[in-house]
């Protein structure tokens, strides 16, 4: 219980410092008062100063890390009441303290990519600057996150969506989905976006050739009923070129 009230304590600490914008200067002082340490001279008042901050540091790292996992937590509830806007702003912050976890990325990927179709023109200016800007910033989290982690598929997936049917740049989702079926060879979204992102590029042959692997792969009829039918209409684009 002890332990718990210190985090707490800490916690809340971290969050008034980092608001309040409050100098280092300040914050040494408060740990100076806080752990009876002024200016150490002597090699054991040295030494005692080096344990207790010490001590501090751990703390505070540990409060840190997890104020991170609290926004990560936020930004999952947001996300799964389908608020996507709170969700981003959550997911931003736990980013500030775990800047290199693929997961927040992928995330803030989905939250943007939510967003640009909420980026309605209210003003009716004509400008779809805002729904491009979140699009780009789906795409630039997506980016880093397979920076971090060159296999995750989720992330090859949701850039192939997006490079296909939101920025109209069919021809950058074929390497992306090309290495996600490396990878997990029977994922069937994968395979019907790739079919599309092939006969977008006039690569017809290819768009088939994965229409048959689809039909031969699932087992939904449904689902091999639509891969004839796109199937048809490659052959049919390709027979006219």
């Amino acid at each position: 219980m002890k332990k718990i009230r210190i985090l707490c304590v800490l916690l809340v600490s971290i969050m008034i410092i980092t608001s309040c914008g409050v100098s280092n200067k300040t914050i040494l002082r408060y740990q100076k008062l806080e752990e009876g340490v002024q200016n150490p001279t002597t090699v054991e008042e040295l030494k005692e100063a080096i344990e207790k901050y010490s001590e501090r540091a751990a703390d505070i790292q540990l409060a840190n890390g997890q104020v991170g996992i609290w926004y990560k937590i936020l930004g999952t509830r947001y996300l799964d009441n389908k608020m996507y806007g709170e969700a981003l702003k959550a997911f931003e912050e736990a980013l500030k303290y775990y800047p290199d976890n693929q997961n927040l990325y992928y995330y803030v990927g989905v939250c943007a990519g939510y967003m640009s179709h909420a980026a309605l023109d209210f003003n009716a200016t004509g400008s779809t600057e805002q729904k491009f800007n979140y699009l780009k910033l789906a795409e630039d989290a997506y980016l880093r996150a397979l920076q971090i982690d060159d296999r995750y598929t989720r992330c090859m997936y949701a850039l192939g969506v997006l490079y296909v049917f939101e920025l109209d740049e069919p021809a950058k989702a074929i390497p992306y989905l090309e290495k996600l079926l490396t990878i997990d060879t029977k994922h069937i979204d994968a395979m019907f976006v790739l079919a599309r992102a092939y006969y977008s590029t006039f690569e017809f042959d290819k768009a088939v050739q994965m229409y048959d692997k689809i039909i031969a792969t699932s087992k939904s009829e449904e689902t091999k009923a639509n891969a004839e039918a796109n199937k048809k209409i490659a052959l049919e684009a390709a027979y006219a070129n």
